[in-house]
């Protein structure tokens, strides 16, 4: 037990000398982001994620299959939002590559300005979001999260991509001891799937309990607090910010 909250102290608190320096943290911070944003795609807009793509395709066949709430146009416009996400990512990262710090700043600068167009709009236009105003929030945030995820698989943090869980949670239990592994990273593995429910907790509450638009608010004070994280790190000369 000891060990594991070592680990989770040293993700939340990195060592000044670990290889990924200052990420970790905000890369847990972005995991919170993308419960959020999920929360309010799939509770508000209507059985789609912006975020987990898998779920996307799984849900495109639901929809082809005729099965109720699914809708074809909203998945393959979430697919296709995400995918120039990532691609205008995979550009900032390679334009940046030589600095991770400048990486995850040019990044999260693009991802808070989508995602806080995405609040405008959800806030100005009013629940049910249908028709135009539907569409434009999953190609918003669909861009932004696509953005995101590109920016983390540059910066190639362990067990912190920041969207996808099911590495992390398979990592858990095949590297335990019961496993005959050496139960490594478990604290940090933990604190992701941790920092996923609690946005996913916190963006259900808000839509169910307050307002639809609030959790793409609370997902843009997280990225801004984020954003001028990184600038700061942005100037870093340490040797975390050479590529890996």
């Amino acid at each position: 037990m000891l060990v594991v909250l070592r680990d989770a102290w040293t993700t939340v608190v990195p060592d000044r000398e670990d290889r990924h320096g200052p990420l970790p943290p905000v890369m847990l911070a972005l995991t919170v982001v993308t419960g959020l944003v999920d929360a309010f795609s799939y509770l508000v807009l209507g059985h789609v994620f912006v975020a987990n793509m898998t779920g996307n395709v799984v849900f495109s066949g639901f929809a082809i299959a005729g099965a109720a709430g699914f809708s074809l146009a909203a998945s393959l416009a979430a697919l296709a939002a995400f995918a120039v996400g990532a691609l205008l990512g995979g550009r900032i990262a390679h334009r940046t590559r030589a600095h991770r710090g400048q990486l995850l700043h040019m990044a999260l600068v693009l991802e808070s300005v989508l995602v806080l167009a995405a609040y405008a709009i959800a806030q100005s236009t009013g629940s049910p979001y249908d028709g135009d105003a539907r569409y434009a929030l999953i190609a918003l945030l669909g861009l932004g999260m696509g953005v995101q995820n590109a920016a983390s698989r540059a910066l190639a943090v362990p067990d912190l991509t920041t969207t996808v869980l099911t590495l992390t949670i398979t990592g858990i239990a095949s590297d335990s001891r019961a496993a005959g592994g050496k139960g490594g990273k478990v604290g940090r593995r933990t604190l992701s799937a941790l920092a996923m429910f609690i946005g996913g907790l916190a963006g259900a509450v808000a839509v169910l309990h307050g307002n639809p638009a609030l959790p793409l608010l609370l997902a843009s004070l997280l990225l801004l607090g984020a954003t001028a994280a990184t600038h700061v790190l942005a100037r870093s000369d340490a040797s975390w910010t050479d590529p890996l």
